[in-house]
């Protein structure tokens, strides 16, 4: 899996991807991520990669042309390419659309800065992701969630990979079950008996009914179907 994120502040995330299993991953071979400046897909002295929207309106919007060299400059040839602009106004990102964008052998990743990117890029996009019901001042975080989410599905990334498939999400839409371990007692707060008692089927029921209750909790629209 190889990751191309695309934004005006290539330094910002550099920190993000140098710590826990995605370090690992990388040092390892197994995940290639690289951060490319927009500045340098633009072709005037004052490197701008933004104007003012026609019609008018507050803001600023980013330019289309350096958007678009930069993607075809990235992209692999002969290979299985997914281009994603984050967006508020894109699609929800899911466990389910992370473990589809892992099949693919480049994500390119445009972060969105402003008030958006000229429509017209539209046009080398293949997917809008948006990670949430609201705004933040540019795609960074959201490039950096995605790009989490979809390498912890390439196998080895997380080394026990019973760790992925328990994952909320990830076989049906319920949330994970509560987690415990030493000490059995803490503060006159116990480990629940059935998680110290080795019946793996009484384990089992356990979780599935602890899951389905913290679903119902925190997330009920969850369970409509």
């Amino acid at each position: 899996m190889r990751v191309d994120i695309i934004t005006i502040f290539p330094d910002m995330l550099t920190g993000f991807f140098e710590y826990g299993v995605l370090k690992a991953a990388r040092e390892a071979g197994l995940i290639e991520i690289n951060m490319h400046s927009l500045r340098d897909y633009t072709d005037d002295k004052h490197r701008q990669v933004d104007d003012r929207p026609y019609g008018g309106g507050a803001g600023m919007v980013l330019k289309v042309e350096p958007l678009v060299r930069a993607v075809e400059a990235i992209s692999q040839p002969d290979k299985k390419v997914q281009v994603i602009l984050t967006s508020a106004q894109g699609k929800r990102l899911t466990q389910s659309v992370a473990k589809t964008f892992s099949s693919f052998d480049q994500l390119i990743l445009i972060c969105g800065r402003y008030e958006g990117v000229d429509e017209r890029v539209m046009s080398v996009v293949d997917a809008e992701i948006s990670i949430g019901d609201y705004v933040l001042s540019g795609g960074e975080v959201a490039a950096a969630t995605i790009t989490e989410a979809v390498c912890r599905m390439t196998p080895g990334v997380v080394g026990d990979e019973e760790s992925v498939v328990t994952d909320s999400f990830y076989q049906e839409q319920l949330l994970g079950v509560p987690q415990y371990t030493r000490p059995p007692e803490f503060r006159d707060l116990k480990v629940p008996d059935v998680l110290l008692s080795g019946n793996h089927e009484q384990i089992a029921t356990w979780r599935r009914e602890q899951s389905l209750k913290k679903t119902l909790e925190n997330r009920p629209d969850l369970l409509k179907n």
